[in-house]
């Protein structure tokens, strides 16, 4: 799986107003960080944001995907799901879902931490 540079580029780009945001190459993938927590994974040139209980529903009432990897042998599904169109095209848009998407990321670091 190679990394879509140009699509990651655009969505620094959207995420710009966004302090501290940085991408990482992983897994063949890149990961999309701020202040060290992983909140946006890219995978095939698909983004895909942290989820929770608390934000999930937002994404599962728009039939946005979650990301699953193939783990021997059966779908593994991770707490990441597809971003919705909009995030991809307007900066607001984008803020708003990878807000919460970040809340998600730093409400599962509180609970590793208990």
């Amino acid at each position: 799986m190679a990394i879509d540079q140009g699509f990651v580029d655009h969505l620094l780009e959207l995420l710009d107003p966004m302090p501290d945001v940085s991408a990482k190459r992983m897994f063949g993938g890149c990961g999309l960080f701020r202040e060290g927590l992983m909140f946006g994974l890219v995978a095939d040139s698909t983004l895909y944001l942290k989820v929770d209980k608390e934000n999930k529903a937002s994404f599962e009432e728009r039939g946005l995907e979650p990301f699953t990897y193939d783990g021997k042998g059966k779908p593994v599904k991770m707490s990441y799901h597809q971003a919705p169109e909009e995030a991809l095209e307007e900066v607001d848009a984008m803020l708003e879902w990878a807000e919460s998407a970040y809340a998600a990321a730093q409400r599962a670091k509180v609970k590793k931490m208990k």
